[in-house]
């Protein structure tokens, strides 16, 4: 338990000093609050409790007006858990180099809204396996093991959609239970 609170620590500090740095050289946006469970991916993954730790990944690496923008998007979003299982000195290595945080981020991440039902369809269409174009266009295959669902990314890495849905103006986000962090 104390591993993932350490690392949303470590996030939010990562933020703190990041956001402070870039404060000089923009302008400064108008506050809004961002509505709880709706607005775009990106509002809806900051107001979940559940992708905390993802909405800070997505910030570091300067991937918040992309996704704000029109889409639509489905993001396969890892929990606050999912980054609490990656080692403290890879975690760490990642957030300091912001074009391979970027990477992995945008390693989760398709162009266009499939829902579950969609997913489902794709799977049957495809026999059991379906693969989708990640935004950097890379290859993530969904498949079923036992009786869940997988996405691999081309490096082999796994994780299983732990939750499904939750609804954005322009996309949907689904959770997983690890990060796919590439090669």
């Amino acid at each position: 338990m104390k591993k993932p609170i350490l690392i949303v620590a470590a996030f939010l500090t990562f933020s703190v000093f990041a956001n402070q740095s870039f404060a000089q050289a923009a302008p400064a946006a108008p506050a809004t609050a961002a509505p709880a469970g709706g607005g775009d991916v990106v509002a809806s993954a900051t107001s979940s409790d559940n992708y905390t730790a993802f909405s800070l990944a997505l910030r570091a690496a300067g991937l918040t007006e992309t996704l704000e923008g029109a889409g639509p998007y489905t993001i396969f979003a890892p929990t606050n858990e999912a980054f609490g299982k990656i080692p403290s000195a890879q975690l760490d290595a990642l957030m300091k180099d912001p074009a391979k945080l970027a990477a992995v981020v945008k390693g989760h991440i398709i162009s266009g809204k499939l829902m579950k039902a969609d997913v489902i369809k794709a799977l049957t269409t495809g026999k059991g396996k379906a693969t989708l174009k990640t935004l950097d266009g890379q290859d993530l295959t969904l498949s079923v093991a036992n009786g869940k669902l997988q996405l691999a990314d081309a490096a082999g890495n796994t994780a299983l959609v732990t939750s499904f849905d939750l609804a954005a103006s322009n996309g949907v986000i689904h959770g997983l239970n690890g990060v796919l962090v590439g090669k």
